[in-house]
């Protein structure tokens, strides 16, 4: 019998049988959906044969939702994923005009999943831009409800964009707005707070992972009070709760300043030589720099929401390009997450067999790793690469093997089934 995921004493308690709800997407969902739905149940049976399986429960959002009901974001989809705690979704229109700016931060900020969860790997046998793929492997945790993605904003020309540059000019002496009358203005909030408990997840994973180190990735050159604030939270939280299991840049610069470099040097190598996690900072122009040029020196990234943006689709254009880019949206704390395909709908394919699920297949093996259904993860992930190493891909990667067999999305999902 069918039961709902609980989340009890900072632990999910999951059913043999779970609901988990879904939403198909738009433009090409329905198509990677289905493809996807089919290869969960084979690999869940393949896994666990009769003992476990998912009572897939669909919810309507984007454009479905509106042609159904009026509404592009139902009541009842919210609180079907506020009640059932995991879920997993297809690429979502976002309106245009008035109303929710994006659906898919419209679920982060009502639900607060507070991190964007995104590994990246290299899959034998897709061809890259880069002449070393394998050496990206990266798990990004991008803060996913503060930052510009706030959505704080006011249009030029409007009433409340004039009032907001009085008072910035008049009350706080803002000089620095060059054309004030022609101007909209953006408000980027970063706290304490937010900034804590996205490192402290990040820190938590590299612990459970034992990862050789984790990156606070911000421009505190230029933003000194907000992406600065940053920096200097994610290390003094790094410090303060987690200091015998890592050794923080921070630590090494108070050291060599007191000592010498070549104390800090010791200290430093003394702490890699007991297996402690190191704890730097690299600028983001820097961190996008030193990604292509040395990638093997980068584990965990902790960032904000924008930086997070970036990053994550320069890292996955390194391993292949975002279709197969897996993504999550996660809350640690209440135990509710969203996986989701990270690429748009693709109107311009829909309905002709050509879409790749790959996306949607990897933040579907996230999910049952959240879950601690480790065998699906691996079945669906190993089948992959098999097709892969093959030559075997839908057609946006196919195109740029040697000698690639690109298969109709359907094609694509019977040999993915035959490879579990």
């Amino acid at each position: 019998m069918s039961e709902k995921i609980t989340f009890t004493e900072g632990k999910l308690q999951v059913p043999d049988y779970p609901v988990i709800p879904f939403i198909e997407g738009d433009g090409v969902g329905p198509e990677i959906w289905q493809s996807a739905q089919t290869i969960f149940d084979k690999a869940i049976e393949k896994a666990y044969g009769d003992k476990r399986r998912v009572e897939w429960k669909q919810v309507l959002a984007g454009g479905k939702a509106f042609d159904q009901t009026g509404s592009w974001m139902p009541d009842e989809t919210m609180t079907a994923f506020k009640d059932y705690l995991v879920g997993i979704k297809g690429p979502l229109t976002t309106p245009i005009g008035g109303g929710i700016r994006s659906l898919n931060v419209a679920l982060r900020q009502e639900l607060d999943l507070f991190v964007c969860l995104r590994p990246v790997r290299w899959f034998k046998g897709v061809e890259t831009p880069v002449k070393h793929p394998e050496k990206v492997n990266m798990t990004i945790f991008r803060e996913n409800t503060e930052d510009i993605y706030a959505g704080i904003e006011w249009l030029e020309g409007t009433d409340d964009a004039k009032k907001l540059y009085k008072f910035l000019h008049e009350e706080m002496g803002v000089t620095k707005v060059r054309f004030p009358e022609t101007s909209s203005f953006g408000i980027k909030p970063v706290s304490i707070d937010g900034s804590e408990r996205l490192v402290r997840a990040a820190i938590e994973y590299a612990i459970a992972q034992k990862a050789p180190s984790i990156t606070l990735v911000h421009k505190g050159n230029i933003m000194k009070f907000t992406e600065g604030g940053f920096k200097q939270w994610g290390y003094a939280l790094a410090e303060r709760e987690f200091g015998d299991k890592l050794f923080t840049m921070n630590q090494y610069d108070q050291l060599k300043k007191a000592q010498g470099a070549e104390a800090a040097d010791k200290a430093l190598q003394a702490a890699k030589a007991a297996g402690k996690i190191i704890v730097k900072d690299v600028i983001t122009d820097a961190f996008l720099q030193n990604t292509l040029l040395k990638p093997e020196d980068y584990s965990v990234i902790a960032t904000m929401n924008l930086n997070g943006d970036y990053i994550s689709d320069q890292l996955a254009a390194m391993v292949g390009g975002i279709g197969i880019a897996p993504g999550a949206n996660i809350n640690y704390a209440t135990g509710h997450a969203i996986f989701e395909a990270t690429h748009g709908t693709a109107p311009d394919i829909a309905g002709e067999d050509k879409a790749n699920p790959s996306s949607l297949l990897l933040s579907g093996a996230m999910m049952f790793d959240y879950l601690g259904w480790f065998e699906v993860g691996k079945l669906i992930s190993q089948a992959m690469e098999k097709l892969f190493q093959k030559r075997h891909a839908t057609v946006d990667l196919a195109r740029f093997m040697p000698e690639g067999v690109a298969l109709p999305t359907s094609q694509f999902t019977e040999e993915m089934v035959a490879h579990l």
